[in-house]
């Protein structure tokens, strides 16, 4: 969210950062109506210290026995009194409808943000590894998942059908070696972050209150994209929203910062703009488990955060021995909060393509202004709203799928990364039937 006086001070930059992301100007309005706001405030103001120097005067005049003097005051305040509530009632009718339009409006990209429409103008900055050479047609991880299954079990390894009746479309039921490999993943994310890149692990709660997905940027604009209670509660999207917010409305002290937290947490969201797409498989669930990262820093440090930021998450991947390549977001691409992003994208071979695993996008004060976070410097007198980042470290249903689809082999069986082996008990492959290897 935008500090109308930071508008008021560069509103060329601000309609400048605005074209960059295909908006029309939008400073000459939002201007206009701060200055109605600020005027109908000033008017405010006269018209009750009027009021306050008048009911004086209403009583010396009665002291002294001008009785018609003080008539004349009295009528005076009533009407005061009528434009002061008339006032007040239109200055917080102003004072919304500016809010509401700041809400609105996207953060503006960094200067070294790529220009470009969408998806397919992001810019390749660096790959690690090479795409996998399998010696055979590879399958989706699907085909995979339900190829494991036991014959003797009711419940398929990765059955959608039974996930169907409990709940419809875009769900899944892991069980057995799936669902076990799925937890390995999220605790081994959890551990490299926690013991390696120095992340505090939390527990938030998956339901929050409206303010805590407007902080995020969430709402007002995506409320479609969110699950909501009848109790007025919001599922959490991603534990970004919940993490982001552990600092909202405090005054942190500089040298508590950086702040890093991690959650591994069931996500939820409706998809509601991603009719038809990835019908089929995991890729685009209502709901599925991500390990989140989330950074609060000091304004000068929020740059180097982010290369640190993906830096983290890349390196699940490289421990997993999965071929990615990251991408930095163009203007038509960006997400309503980022000033800048970097996606991580997974080589899948059963699609021969890659696909995002992660993004790691760097906030600014944007979120910070939202949730009121602000840090006092050094000086111990200078007050400043702190920056946030945040990132999937990484996507673990995504990473599953891609666990499946790089590591299968002509049989179907599926052999696991070396890094997962201890959570999988020393088990080195995953094959159909209930034969684990």
């Amino acid at each position: 969210m935008f500090d109308i006086k930071w508008i008021r001070d560069n509103n060329q930059a601000f309609d400048d950062g605005l074209a960059r992301l295909g908006m029309e100007p939008m400073a000459a309005i939002l201007m206009v109506l701060d200055e109605d706001r600020r005027s109908t405030i000033v008017q405010l103001q006269e018209a009750q210290t009027r009021r306050n120097s008048a009911s004086k005067e209403i009583g010396i005049a009665k002291a002294s026995g001008d009785h018609e003097l003080a008539q004349k005051v009295i009528s005076e305040v009533a009407d005061l009194k009528n434009f002061i509530r008339a006032s007040e009632e239109r200055e917080r009718g102003l004072s919304d409808k500016l809010n509401k339009a700041l809400s609105s409006i996207p953060n503006l990209p960094d200067d070294d943000v790529p220009a470009g429409k969408d998806e397919t103008e992001n810019v390749e900055i660096r790959v690690f590894g090479v795409k996998p050479e399998l010696g055979f047609d590879a399958k989706e991880h699907f085909e995979i998942g339900e190829g494991l299954g036991n014959s003797d079990s009711v419940v398929g390894e990765m059955d959608f059908d039974r996930a169907a009746k409990l709940a419809g479309s875009r769900f899944v039921v892991l069980s057995g070696k799936l669902a076990r490999l799925e937890r390995a993943l999220g605790q081994f994310m959890l551990d490299l972050h926690t013991s390696q890149h120095g992340y505090l692990e939390v527990i938030p709660p998956l339901l929050v209150r409206d303010e805590v997905p407007y902080g995020t940027g969430n709402l007002p604009k995506f409320a479609e994209d969110l699950f909501h209670t009848d109790d007025g509660r919001w599922l959490i999207p991603t534990s970004e929203v919940p993490l982001t917010n552990l600092v909202r409305e405090e005054i942190l002290e500089e040298k508590q910062l950086p702040l890093r937290f991690t959650a591994l947490t069931p996500c939820f969201r409706s998809e509601a703009g991603s009719a038809g797409r990835d019908t089929r498989g995991m890729l685009r669930q209502h709901q599925f488990s991500k390990v989140e990262l989330v950074s609060i820093t000091d304004q000068q440090s929020s740059r180097d955060e982010l290369e640190r930021m993906i830096g983290c998450a890349e390196e699940v991947l490289k421990q997993l021995g999965i071929h990615y390549r990251i991408v930095v977001l163009c203007t038509g691409d960006l997400g309503f909060s980022a000033g800048k992003t970097y996606d991580i994208e997974v080589w899948l071979p059963g699609q021969n393509a890659y696909r995002e695993i992660s993004s790691c996008s760097r906030c600014d004060e944007f979120q910070a202004r939202r949730m009121n976070a602000r840090y006092r410097h050094a000086d111990g007198k200078t007050i400043s709203h702190v920056h946030t980042l945040n990132g999937s470290g990484i996507a673990v249903g995504r990473a599953l799928i891609a666990v499946l689809e790089n590591f299968q082999n002509r049989d179907g069986s599926v052999d696991i990364p070396e890094v997962l082996r201890p959570y999988m008990n020393g088990q080195k492959r995953l094959e159909a039937d209930g034969v684990e290897k």
